[in-house]
């Protein structure tokens, strides 16, 4: 069982370090809305090319996002941890780029502009401690 928890801290330790980078965290908010091309991510953010696969490489090695290839683009899209744990800390995040984050709804906008596809956000569990309050207080 020890075995067992201290694999589960590493891989918290793991997701940890990789969401806490702001430039990552935009790109967890863009991949909300569902898969994007590696392009996309890049120009939305306004970051070289070589940043955003940096950025996204590290994330893969967390096991955050999963990539695909179609000719010589490159998709990524989010995954879900399959640890409950994990999952409880990647909703988290989800909730507040969401929800709370305006950074975040300006990127996905201007994803939309840029592939001209709506970016609807994933679905997520609604009831949060921070948004049943009258304040809504956004970062």
């Amino acid at each position: 069982m020890a075995a067992a928890g201290a694999t589960r801290f590493e891989a918290m330790e793991q997701l940890l370090r990789a969401l806490a980078d702001p430039t990552r965290l935009r790109i967890v908010g863009l991949l909300l809305a569902g898969e994007v091309c590696v392009c996309h991510i890049h120009e939305t953010l306004r970051i070289p090319q070589p940043k955003a696969s940096r950025h996204l490489a590290y994330l893969k090695r967390a096991r955050l996002v999963a990539d695909r290839r179609n000719g010589l683009w490159v998709y990524y899209r989010l995954v879900e941890p399959a640890d409950a744990v994990l999952r409880a800390i990647v909703d988290t995040i989800a909730h507040c780029c969401a929800a709370h984050v305006p950074i975040a709804e300006r990127d996905r906008r201007r994803l939309e502009r840029a592939t001209g596809r709506c970016c609807t956000l994933r679905d997520r569990p609604a009831a949060r401690p921070c948004c049943s309050g009258a304040t809504g207080e956004r970062l």
